[in-house]
């Protein structure tokens, strides 16, 4: 019997592939403004929407389906600003909870408690990414034309923002 849920998961998987280029688009063009934190923070966001991807490869593996690569959307690359990009970043990142809480639903519809269970992990982890992009927001829109102030913003802080998610999935091919 097919599964929405597992179709949905597959679409997430390009989902996540794609906000893993986004990332990487706004730390080259970050990278090539001379704004090494702003780069260094999306380099990193960049590995863990990778993970992210790599975990539903794993879980469905695990469960024997089937995984089918789609075409990953070429990334937007030129922002006019560190808010700018920011305000990209938060916007994705809400679109991304509205599809990890879609998979959720699913999941539950088909009373598939492997599935629920499975999502949770990203449910946490979504709202502390929504978290963090409306931080950087503020703080972007604080410095205004002063991008230094967000350099040195992240320069202070780098570290400090534990993640309280929990233990997440495993991820196939190992977590970067």
């Amino acid at each position: 019997m097919a599964s929405k849920f597992h179709d949905l998961l597959r679409k997430q998987i390009t989902n996540e592939f794609g906000a893993m280029q986004q990332y990487v688009a706004i730390a080259v063009w970050a990278d090539a403004a001379d704004l090494p934190q702003i780069a260094s923070h999306f380099y990193a966001h960049s590995r863990g929407e990778r993970n992210h991807a790599m975990m539903m490869v794993q879980y469905l593996l695990d469960r024997g389906e089937q995984i089918d690569f789609d075409q990953v959307e070429a990334p937007r690359s030129d922002f006019e600003s560190p808010a700018d990009a920011y305000r990209a970043a938060q916007a994705h990142e809400v679109k991304v909870t509205g599809q990890i809480e879609t998979l959720f639903h699913a999941a539950r519809e088909e009373n598939d408690p492997l599935g629920e269970q499975f999502m949770l992990w990203f449910l946490r982890e979504q709202v502390e990414e929504v978290a963090n992009m409306d931080t950087m927001v503020t703080i972007s829109d604080r410095a205004g034309d002063n991008w230094f102030e967000i350099e040195t913003y992240l320069n202070r802080e780098s570290g400090s923002g534990a993640s309280n998610t929990g233990t997440p999935p495993a991820t196939a091919g190992g977590a970067i």
